[in-house]
């Protein structure tokens, strides 16, 4: 029977693998950070620097210089051939990755390969790895680093030496160094610290430029990486963004905040760590470096997923619950799959947010703790008390959040274009020309049309000249935004803005004296519901 399951699962993961390989291939513009590297390290073999590289698609290289050397071999074949050895790679780092955490939930020989086949397949259906697939992402390589050398599969005397590897590739592992130190494993700590040092000390020799580039200046522009306010950094930091918090408090407000949520990770870490649980110690660590990490995009994200596959295997309702729901969370976008019955602008943001917000939770837990609301009970009905007490925690959480009136920043997805981006059909769609738009006719102050989109609605429209002000309203006692008025053209002025949480959205206009002459909110609830 064991045979059967374990065959069954596995291919099931190959399915899934090929598909998602398949589905990669055919899209346009596939793999468009793998592009990134083979773009930007030609240009280095070609003497151009390394940092100065600017890809179609605007993204410019973002790795330490350390990066560059590792990746080198990749321009030596082809593009077409290093994606599918990229993506054949990541699908076996997925398969690496799942075989020690499936040996931890089995917690003895007979179920270990089984439970690895389960970790793997959960891995490949979740958001982060399809996420690596599709762009061709190395945050897959450096969590089976970090994970190899924090559950002490490794070799005593190399222990530390992968982390320091995987830092100095990308440099939130550094985290596990502090966990080291924190878990007594100073040894370990020492080896990763002289080998991050080292990789980049090689990197200097080899490409001193590049590196004195990175190390003086690029590491700390984070605006490079892209916009950090959107919906895919699932990170502390951007959770702030998006609940729009004030440029000079912002940098404290976060410093504080992730101080705290490591302190805690850390130092349940080193609990684990003594109970003989390493594998749960690191996979904590790696959920912090999510949680504390400046950008965390969806790539990153791998941390919770483990996370999620030990809830799911541990003892206890509160504890499998959680699993579930940030295993969820992890596989499907809540913000998208349910924006049609989050009737409150905090239960978006409670669903756009998820992924962050488990992660701080389990930061906070440390897989127990406060999150632990019911131990492991054979009896039947002290098991539905469990239940019923973790679903009325659930309902609870859900109710702070739908009585938020959370600010106008919670509403990430929200642009106003200005007049460089009037070309563009997508934004400006209601009139385009100056021909069509001069000869205009408004019919009021405002009219409006709008686009619907996968994950946001468009609104574009024209003004007349008793129109002077023009604000939008994303969410019930938040902030407005002024929304621009444009003149590319002769006759009426045009504006376009995107926004995704219309359900509560208001335009309002504004005339010379600031007296209100019109008001939209029916309208946008209406094109908002016909997503």
């Amino acid at each position: 029977m064991r045979d059967r399951r374990l065959a069954l699962l596995w291919s099931a993961f190959a399915v899934v693998a090929l598909v998602s390989v398949a589905l990669v291939l055919r899209r346009e513009g596939r793999l468009s950070d793998l592009h990134i590297y083979y773009g930007a390290l030609l240009d280095l073999r070609a003497g151009r620097p390394l940092y100065g590289y600017v890809a179609e698609n605007g993204g410019p290289f973002t790795y330490p210089p350390f990066a560059a050397l590792v990746l080198w071999p990749i321009t030596l074949v082809s593009e077409p051939m290093v994606q599918v050895v990229w993506l054949l790679a990541t699908c076996a780092a997925v398969v690496a990755v799942a075989v020690p955490v499936g040996a931890v939930l089995a917690r003895g020989r007979s179920g270990r390969h089984v439970a690895a086949a389960v970790v793997a397949l959960a891995l490949m259906l979740s958001a982060p790895v399809q996420s690596n697939l599709r762009f061709g992402q190395v945050s897959i390589f450096v969590v089976l680093l970090a994970l190899l050398d924090g559950m002490e599969v490794v070799p005593p005397r190399l222990r530390g030496v992968l982390v320091g590897v995987a830092s100095a590739i990308k440099l939130t592992p550094l985290l596990f160094v502090l966990y080291f130190l924190a878990a007594g494993r100073y040894r370990d700590a020492a080896r990763a610290a002289a080998t991050f040092v080292a990789c980049a000390g090689l990197a200097a020799v080899v490409l001193p430029g590049e590196s004195w580039t990175y190390w003086a200046g690029t590491v700390l522009q984070t605006s490079r990486i892209g916009n950090l306010a959107s919906l895919g950094n699932q990170s502390l930091h951007g959770m702030l963004l998006r609940l729009g918090v004030e440029p000079m408090s912002l940098p404290l407000l976060w410093a504080g905040l992730v101080a705290a949520i490591c302190a805690v990770a850390l130092l349940r870490a080193r609990q684990l760590a003594a109970q003989g649980l390493p594998g749960h110690a690191a996979v904590l660590v790696g959920c912090a470096t999510v949680a504390a990490s400046p950008v965390s995009w969806t790539h990153h994200q791998v941390w919770p997923v483990l996370a999620a596959m030990l809830l799911i295997g541990a003892s206890g309702v509160a504890r499998r619950a959680a699993g579930v729901a940030l295993l969820t969370a992890m596989v499907v976008s809540l913000g998208a799959a349910l924006s049609a019955v989050s009737m409150r602008p905090g239960v978006q943001f409670l669903f756009e947010n998820a992924r962050a917000l488990g992660v701080v939770a389990l930061c906070l837990t440390g897989f127990g703790g406060v999150a632990v609301v019911a131990a492991r009970s054979r009896r039947p009905r002290a098991a539905g008390r469990a239940w019923l007490r973790t679903g009325v925690a659930a309902a609870t959480a859900v109710a702070f959040f739908a009585v938020q009136p959370l600010p106008a920043g919670a509403d990430p997805t929200f642009k106003a274009y200005a007049l460089d981006d009037v070309p563009n059909p997508r934004y400006f769609f209601v009139c385009r020309g100056p021909v069509a738009c001069a000869s205009y006719d408004t019919g009021g102050p405002v009219t409006f049309g709008t686009r619907t989109e996968k994950t946001k609605v468009r609104v574009n429209g024209v003004v007349s000249t008793e129109v002077a002000r023009l604000e939008y309203h994303s969410a019930p006692g938040g902030a407005p935004r002024v929304i621009p008025l444009l003149s590319p053209y002769p006759g009426p002025r045009v504006f376009s803005f995107r926004s995704a949480t219309m359900t509560h959205g208001r335009l309002v206009a504004y005339g010379a004296d600031s007296r209100q002459i019109a008001a939209f909110d029916d309208e946008l609830a209406a094109a908002f519901a016909s997503r």
